[in-house]
């Protein structure tokens, strides 16, 4: 069968067509099971921020990476991991893979952010399986509490720090209790974080955003953006940055001396000039208010 250019390119696009509708006839409408993924935001072949699910099984269809992690906290020994790339998820369900940011939502409401750096850096995998077996034989998390790190977490097949800033140094988006997968447009999510005023472009705010996007914006939130896993948004950081540096640099090395129900792990490690960054970075939010 003889194909013009003009006729290839139709039949290729008809092919790509049938991919994407086959791709998102396997998500569904409601939860089926507890373990079902949820999956929202950019989803190809819906409207804008559609929430839709995607079974266990189903995920276990997709193309599988299986490794030993490098440097994940969350394991003690040797690991064996088993799962689905967040880019590969990604490709098979947002709209504009190439663009969009994946975010992992946890039960707690903790939040870990993919822009496209991270994903071509790192190339963070949704663990499906540990050493063989589901969530329900998986070990406990390496904190205190010892909860179960199901039903989904993401790790790193071997994370090394690309950047390093004053004392703070890259780390490694390794979230268990994972429960939804979002596809965000990344410039609209760090916007909402984005420094304010005349001093936005200051160096040392600048590295203070950089921290802030990767660290603080996991648990605290600006409006709808960010985690909700603290009671603290990024409103009241500001001011306590802006009316009492000393208060939020003590907050950051040890947050628990400051609020005694603080679930956030201190910083004792960040170093002056880390801790100026971030304070320069917040106090942008609320140096055009009115003292």
């Amino acid at each position: 069968m003889h194909f013009s250019l003009k006729n290839l390119i139709a039949f290729l696009l008809l092919i790509a067509a049938a991919t994407n509708a086959q791709t998102v006839s396997v998500l569904h409408e409601k939860k089926t099971n507890p373990s079902d993924l949820e999956v929202s935001g950019a989803l190809t072949g819906l409207p804008t921020d559609s929430v839709r699910y995607i079974t266990r099984e189903e995920l276990l269809a997709m193309p599988q990476v299986t490794y030993t992690p490098s440097g994940d906290t969350n394991f003690s020994g040797p690991t064996r991991i088993r799962g689905v790339r967040l880019e590969d998820l990604e490709r098979a369900l947002s709209v504009s893979p190439s663009s969009e940011m994946v975010v992992a939502v946890c039960d707690d409401e903790y939040r870990a952010n993919y822009p496209q750096s991270y994903l071509a850096a790192h190339h963070p995998v949704l663990v499906l399986e540990i050493n063989g077996k589901p969530p329900s034989g998986w070990p406990k998390d390496a904190q205190e509490h010892k909860f179960d790190m199901g039903p989904y977490m993401v790790s790193n097949p071997k994370f090394v720090p690309g950047f390093k800033i004053h004392s703070y140094v890259e780390e490694p988006q390794i979230p268990w209790g994972v429960v939804r997968i979002e596809f965000r447009d990344e410039k609209t999510v760090f916007d909402a974080i984005a420094p304010r005023g005349l001093f936005a472009q200051d160096r040392e705010v600048q590295n203070g955003f950089s921290i802030a996007k990767q660290n603080c914006f996991r648990c605290h939130n600006s409006g709808r953006e960010g985690g909700q896993k603290s009671g603290l948004t990024w409103d009241v950081l500001s001011q306590l940055a802006r009316f009492s540096p000393k208060d939020f640099a003590a907050y950051i090395h040890s947050p628990i001396n400051r609020y005694a129900k603080a679930q956030m792990p201190g910083f004792p490690e960040y170093d002056e000039a880390t801790l100026a960054a971030l304070t320069s970075y917040f106090q942008t939010f609320s140096k055009q208010a009115k003292p």
